[in-house]
């Protein structure tokens, strides 16, 4: 029976942990409301900004200027007013360790010949790392970090309905960019919804339940947030409908450019001349 609460109490702080970190990681709006450096710029010129250093550090085959450029991110990051072990963790959880797992073969010298750097054997199987496969996934991780992290210092400088405003004015369809703000609304609900239904079972069944009344319990809660969902987004599409809802956002504050911004435009934009001229 210890086990079994053990067990379970391991599971509940899983599910808030996760439940926690996604609701932090998505709906941190508070950063974009600090008066910081990027914060303080126009947000058309700062996303065009952004997608000209993503391209410079997706074009360049230089390892070091990738280095650089991710810790000009972590620079921009800081002046901006942003904890580092909380970028850090929004940047690297996912994506560049994935992509890690995913590059990991070619270290090897069966996809990437070269020169011998580590040689071992796995159930007498020789493997053999080799100088060139180690700068490639070097050269891959190190890109895809680089990128992501630009692209969620946009997301967490922006907020929300800014960020799609300027999506809009960039040419993006409407129906894709309502899509997007509705989902995100969505996903704060639902994680809501999903903590106070795993809340409610538990003050009702207990900590301990048998495995197969589990499964009835989850398949109910599942059938019944589906038919909840049908009837919320009905209702929700009505409201908006009645307050004069179009599918385009509108946000009070009016973009304005200042001479700042046109530097840090000018200032991207000579970063990925250089890198397409020496480093391409």
């Amino acid at each position: 029976m210890r086990q079994k609460s053990s067990s379970n109490g391991f599971i509940e702080h899983s599910l808030m942990g996760v439940l926690s970190f996604i609701k932090t990681s998505l709906f941190a709006e508070e950063y974009a409301l600090k008066r910081g450096f990027m914060q303080s710029l126009d947000q058309r010129i700062k996303t065009l900004s952004f997608v000209l250093l993503i391209i410079a550090t997706l074009l360049t085959k230089n390892i070091l200027v990738v280095f650089c450029l991710y810790l000009f991110c972590l620079f921009l990051a800081a002046i901006s007013k942003i904890g580092l072990g909380f970028f850090l963790k929004r940047t690297w959880v996912f994506i560049p360790l994935f992509s890690l797992f995913v590059a990991l073969p070619a270290l090897f010298s069966n996809f990437t010949p070269g020169a011998e750097l580590i040689s071992f054997k796995i159930a007498g199987f020789p493997l053999v790392i080799t100088r060139p496969g180690v700068l490639t996934v070097l050269l891959f991780v190190l890109r895809v970090a680089a990128a992501v992290s630009f692209a969620v210092l946009l997301s967490i400088t922006t907020r929300h309905f800014d960020l799609l405003k300027v999506l809009r004015i960039f040419g993006i369809p409407q129906v894709f960019v309502m899509t997007l703000g509705v989902c995100y609304r969505y996903i704060y609900l639902l994680i809501g919804i999903i903590e106070n239904t795993y809340l409610a079972i538990k003050s009702r069944v207990g900590s301990v339940v048998h495995y197969k009344r589990g499964q009835q319990i989850v398949g109910w809660n599942i059938a019944f947030l589906w038919v909840r969902s049908c009837r919320l987004n009905e209702d929700v599409y009505k409201a908006m409908l009645s307050r004069g809802y179009s599918g385009q956002p509108y946000v009070l504050d009016d973009f304005r450019t200042r001479l700042k911004d046109w530097l840090w435009l000018a200032f991207t934009g000579v970063i990925l001349i250089w890198i397409i001229r020496f480093f391409h």
